[in-house]
């Protein structure tokens, strides 16, 4: 079962990452590491498979 927007926000932010803000639906996260993410969604859809990839890589490089 996928996660929800939401879930990938709550890891990102537990990370370390600041929502920079966004147009419309897109939230830009931005990691003092200089790591970028751009998440799209409303909070209750379910997360395609690179978005969860993708956050899940940047929270593994901001812990290196």
């Amino acid at each position: 079962m996928p996660k929800k927007i939401r879930d990938l926000i709550v890891m990102l932010t537990q990370a370390g990452f600041e929502n920079r803000g966004g147009k419309g639906s897109h939230r830009n996260f931005m990691h003092t590491k200089g790591l970028r993410v751009t998440i799209s969604g409303k909070q209750g859809d379910d997360a395609k498979a690179y978005q969860e990839k993708e956050v899940k890589l940047r929270i593994e490089e901001s812990r290196k």
